[in-house]
């Protein structure tokens, strides 16, 4: 194989390389099927900030990109209001 041939053979690995390496940023998001709300205990609903609650029974939908969910899934507590009597607040 010439030294041209075998830089072209690279380049084109590479290439098809990169169009196929799995990111975060080309990762579509596809519905994969759906999980039952739970009714959430009593005064846990916080619909501040526009937020909804899970209502008991309803279907909602779950994502291929969303990450398998385990008993051993690790969780993000995410802030979303320091008013009083919020989440954040004092």
């Amino acid at each position: 194989m010439t030294s041209l041939s075998l830089k072209l053979l690279c380049v084109m690995l590479l290439i098809l390389v990169a169009t196929q390496w799995p990111g975060s940023e080309a990762q579509s998001c596809r519905p994969s099927g759906q999980i039952r709300g739970k009714k959430p205990p009593p005064g846990q609903c916080n619909t501040g900030n526009d937020s909804d609650c899970c209502k008991e029974g309803k279907m909602y939908p779950v994502y291929k990109c969303s990450p398998t969910v385990s008993g051993n899934t690790e969780a993000t507590l995410t802030i979303n209001s320091f008013e009083k009597g919020k989440d954040g607040g004092g």
